[in-house]
C-alpha cells in the first residue's frame, strides 16, 4: 500500500463497514484534488498533513461521538458528579455509623467498634464514589449518543444553551456568607451520630475498665427509661436540625430566615436540654454510687456541673445564633 491508500485504511477501518466503500472512494477523489500533476512523495504527506488525524477525520463520519464526555455535556456531567458525590458519601457514611450504633453489644470494646466503623467506612466510602462515577457516566454517555442534535455547544445545568438571560440567574455570594455542602453534611452526619447515640445512651455511654479481654462496661451513666421518656421533645429537635440543615443547602447562603430558624433550633434545643438534664433521675443509681467512691461529691458540686454544663450549651448556642445573624447581615463589598 503507499501512503494515500494507508492513509485511506486507517480512515475507513474506524468506520461502519456498509459505508466504507462510498468514503473510500470519496477520500480518494478529494486527496488527488489535492495533489499536483506528477506528484512526489512530498506533496502526498503535506496534502495528508491538511488532512489531518485519520481518527479525527473518521469522527467526522460517524453518527455516534468518539469520547464518552463530550463539551456539549460535560459541564452538567461534572456539576452533578459534585453535587451527588457527596450526597451519597453522606449517606452512606451515616447508614454506617447508624447500623453499628443500633447494633451496638456491650460485649463489644468500643474501639474495637470505632475500628470496625473507620474499615468498613473507608471501603463502603470507596465503594459507593464508584458506583456513582460509573451509573453517571454510563447515563451522560448514553445521553450523548441518543442526541441527535449533532451540536458541540456546552449546555448549562437547564440542559439548554447558553444565552446572556441566564447571567440573570447568578447570585453573588460573599464567601463568609455562603453555607458549603461540608458543612450541612457535616450536620447532618451530627444529627445521626447524637440521635442514634442518645437512644442508645444505655449501651454506650458510661464507665468503662480494663479487664482481662479489653475494656469492660461496668455501668451505664445514664436512665434508658428516663431518655427514652423525653422522646417527642428529642424528635422535635431531630426534625428542627434536619429542616435547619436542608434548608441551609437549599438557599446556599446566610440569610436572615435562615439564621432565624437558626436560632429557633438552639432556642429549642437548649430548653430540651435543660429540662432532660434538670431531672433528678437521669443518672443511674450505680453509676452515682460508682463516682461517690471515686469522688468526694456534695450536693453543691453537683449543682456546680449542672450549671457549668448548661451555661457550656447555652454559651454555644448563643454563639453560633449571633454568627449566623452576623454572616446574614455581609452584603456584597463587605468582604475581600
Amino acid at each position: 500500500m503507499n501512503l494515500i491508500e494507508l492513509y485511506i485504511h486507517e480512515v475507513t477501518r474506524r468506520l461502519p463497514e456498509k459505508g466504507r466503500e462510498d468514503i473510500a472512494l470519496e477520500l480518494h477523489s478529494t486527496i488527488e484534488d489535492m495533489l499536483p500533476d506528477n506528484f512526489t512523495e512530498q506533496d502526498v504527506k503535506s496534502a495528508l498533513s491538511k488532512l489531518g488525524n485519520p481518527a479525527i477525520l473518521a469522527s467526522g463520519y460517524r453518527d455516534r461521538p468518539m469520547h464518552l464526555i463530550g463539551p456539549r455535556y460535560y459541564d452538567i456531567y461534572i456539576s452533578l458528579l459534585k453535587m451527588i458525590l457527596p450526597i451519597a458519601l453522606a449517606i452512606s457514611f451515616i447508614s454506617l455509623i447508624a447500623d453499628n450504633i443500633v447494633s451496638y453489644s456491650s460485649d463489644n470494646a468500643v474501639l474495637n467498634v470505632i475500628l470496625s466503623i473507620i474499615g468498613e467506612g473507608i471501603w463502603r466510602i470507596l465503594s459507593t464514589a464508584i458506583q456513582v462515577f460509573f451509573w453517571l457516566t454510563l447515563l451522560f454517555s448514553i445521553l450523548e449518543r441518543t442526541d441527535h442534535a449533532k451540536k458541540q455547544i456546552p449546555l448549562t445545568s437547564s440542559f439548554k444553551e447558553w444565552s446572556p438571560e441566564d447571567l440573570k440567574n447568578i447570585s453573588y455570594v460573599p464567601m463568609e456568607k455562603a453555607i458549603s455542602k461540608f458543612e450541612v453534611f457535616g450536620g447532618l452526619l451530627w444529627t445521626a451520630i447524637w440521635a442514634t447515640i442518645y437512644f442508645n445512651a444505655a449501651n454506650l455511654i458510661g464507665v468503662y475498665e480494663k479487664g482481662q479481654e479489653g475494656l469492660e462496661f461496668i455501668t451505664p451513666t445514664f436512665n434508658q427509661a428516663i431518655l427514652h421518656s423525653y422522646w417527642p421533645l428529642v424528635v422535635l429537635v431531630i426534625g428542627l436540625e434536619l429542616g435547619s440543615s436542608i434548608y441551609k443547602w437549599i438557599t446556599g447562603q446566610w440569610t436572615k430566615k435562615v439564621a432565624f430558624l437558626n436560632t429557633v433550633f438552639h432556642f429549642v434545643s437548649s430548653v430540651v436540654f435543660i429540662t432532660i438534664f434538670s431531672n433528678p433521675d437521669l443518672f443511674k443509681v450505680s453509676f452515682i454510687a460508682y463516682m461517690n467512691d471515686l469522688f468526694t461529691t456534695t450536693n453543691e458540686v453537683k449543682e456546680w456541673i449542672f450549671w457549668v454544663a448548661v451555661f457550656t450549651f447555652v454559651l454555644f448556642a448563643a454563639i453560633d445564633s449571633y454568627q449566623g445573624f452576623r454572616k446574614a447581615n455581609i452584603h456584597k463589598g463587605d468582604t475581600k
